[in-house]
Order: structure tokens, then sequence, then C-alpha cells
């Protein structure tokens, strides 16, 4: 997966009501970092992206890496595993790790591991981006910010900045949020203006260490194309069943076989997947009425990914229910979660 994207720009999310005051409240509350000395080589560092679920935290390290590496839905718990983007940019490599959202309503074995990864993730790190949506606090992501240390530089992100109709009212909230963390730096932003992308990719760059780059150049991830299938899937499952199908389910890819190309032919994966869920019910909503909603999963699976890897793809599908399978240690270990 090396080919790289470069995201449209939408229109500028920054309005003019209360951007003063906006720009102000980020003057006198930023902490100072001092001057980078000239780049005597390549800078890199390692940066975790923490939020409550659906928070928009995928979305943003897409965004920043510059082409899809992370699933995005609008059902809460999509992101399962700690999945690292890469994204060179003169003599800076930014290495972000994307989590799951900390999960506080279910104390289920799927749910303890999740929180085991974020806890992981944010331990040793150069940066931590703590996402929120701007003008917004509540208990979900306060539970999330006593998780960070005070020892690793925090910048505040407020995303969903675009979803904010009364700009005057995010300079309160900015030093309401000062108040509970000592924040680096307050990043108002939407994850979807590319000018609030190129932004952010700067305030980052200054947090990172002067070191040699741990990727190549052109690398986006250091995910295998099985597991990219295995979300793609699982994003597909998710976006065609809205609401109606419990975040539990889940994806195994049982078979990922790759055959070179012959001539000009591209090269050709073949791919079996089984869509694991917990209920006859569930399977059904899955398959859909004469297999319609099972087999666009698949299209729609095979369209993203033959992009993506520039290949040609064929994916065979099965569902399977696996009753109480997300509060099973053993079984949610063999679904690939640590």
């Amino acid at each position: 997966m090396t080919a790289k994207k470069i995201i449209a720009a939408d229109a500028d999310a920054t309005g003019p009501e209360g951007q003063n005051d906006v720009e102000s409240m980020l003057k006198s509350m930023r902490v100072s970092v001092p001057a980078d000395k000239p780049v005597e080589g390549q800078r890199c560092g390692l940066i975790a992206i923490v939020g409550k679920p659906n928070v928009g935290k995928s979305t943003l390290l897409n965004a920043l890496v510059g082409q899809k590496i992370s699933i995005t839905s609008r059902k809460a718990q999509t992101t399962r595993h700690r999945i690292t983007g890469i994204h060179t940019q003169g003599a800076t490599q930014f290495v972000f790790v994307d989590t799951p959202g900390f999960q506080t309503r279910h104390n289920n074995a799927l749910n303890r591991s999740l929180n085991k990864t974020v806890l992981g993730a944010v331990g040793d790190v150069d940066l931590i981006l703590f996402v929120v949506e701007a003008g917004m606090f509540n208990q979900a992501d306060a539970k999330v910010l006593a998780l960070l240390s005070k020892d690793i530089p925090t910048l505040l992100v407020a995303n969903k900045l675009d979803q904010v109709t009364r700009r005057a009212d995010i300079a309160p909230w900015l030093q309401e949020m000062q108040q509970r963390h000592a924040f680096a730096e307050f990043v108002p932003m939407s994850a979807k203006n590319a000018k609030d992308i190129e932004r952010m990719l700067g305030i980052c760059e200054k947090y990172l260490p002067e070191q040699a780059w741990w990727y190549a150049e052109d690398e986006l991830t250091d995910r295998s194309e099985k597991f990219l299938a295995s979300e793609t899937v699982r994003e597909k499952l998710f976006r065609l069943t809205g609401d109606e199908l419990p975040y539990t389910s889940t994806v195994v890819i049982d078979k990922f076989e790759e055959e070179p190309g012959r001539g000009k032919q591209k090269r050709l994966l073949r791919i079996a997947a089984t869509i694991v869920v917990e209920r006859d019910t569930h399977k059904a909503m899955v398959i859909g009425d004469k297999g319609e909603r099972i087999k666009r999963i698949g299209m729609e699976t095979r369209v993203e990914l033959e992009k993506a890897l520039d290949c040609k793809v064929f994916i065979e599908m099965w569902v399977k229910v696996r009753s109480g399978w997300a509060d099973d240690e053993a079984r949610v270990r063999s679904f690939g979660y640590q």
C-alpha cells in the first residue's frame, strides 16, 4: 500500500463570529515551545490520538495521513485495534496511533481488551492528541482525560468546529478545559478541513525529537493488507446495517492469498471472510432479503480494496453465529484482540 492520495480541501471551517476571542485565548493560554534549532537531519516521533468513542479520531487519522487507514462510521466504537498511520513531510515523519475509544458502558471481555489497547498507547509516546467535540465535555471525555500523563505534552483537539453555531462560546469553553488539564496547546479544528490539517501537522512537528525515520518515505501504515481487508469489511458491515447491528459483531479473515499478475495484468487477492454475530436475528440482518445486503457489503469492500491496494480482488463472505463471544476472553483473543 504505497500510493499516496491528496485530501480535497473543504470550505474553510473557520467563521468570523467569535474568531478574535478564540485567537486571543489561544495566544494567552498557549504554552511556549522553544524555537527549533536548525534541522540537522530527520525528525520522527509517535503521536497518540485518544478520546471517547465516535468523537472523530479515525477521521482525523485518515486526514493526517492523507489516505484512508482507519475505518470510520457513525456507529460508536468502530476502531478496535491500535492502528498506526504514517505521514512523511519534508524532513519530518509523523507516526500516528489511532486507538479505540475508551469504554465505560459495558464491562465485557472485548471492552476490557479495547481499554487495555488505549492504556498501552498513551504510555510511551512523544505527543498526545486528546480529541473532543468543540464546545463539549462530558463524563466519557473526563474518564479518558484521567488516563493521560501530565509528563507527556498533550494537545486539546477541539474537533468538529464546523458544527459549532456560536463561535463566541468556544473561548470560555477553552478556559474551562485549561482548568481540567495543563494542555500544551489548544487546536480548534475540523478534521474535514485541509487547512486545519496542515496547521495541525505544523503544530505537532515541533514536539517530535530529531532522530532517524522509522519507516520508508512512501509507507502509510504498519498494518498488513490482510488486516486492512478485515477492517474494510467491518466498515461496510456497520455502514450498511446502521444502528440495527450491535457493535460486538466482528470480522475474521479465513483466507488471504495473493496471485502475481501476468504481463500487464494486476495481481489478484483471493479473500475469504467470516462475519461473526451473536444472534440468529443478527445473521439474517447481515444477509438481507435474498442475500442482497451481504452482496453489497462484498461489492463495496472489493471496490475499495482494489482502489486502495491497486490490484484485483475476489472476495467470498459467510456469516456465523457465536453467541456471547464478546464476553469470552479466549474467543476474543482468537479473533485477534489482545
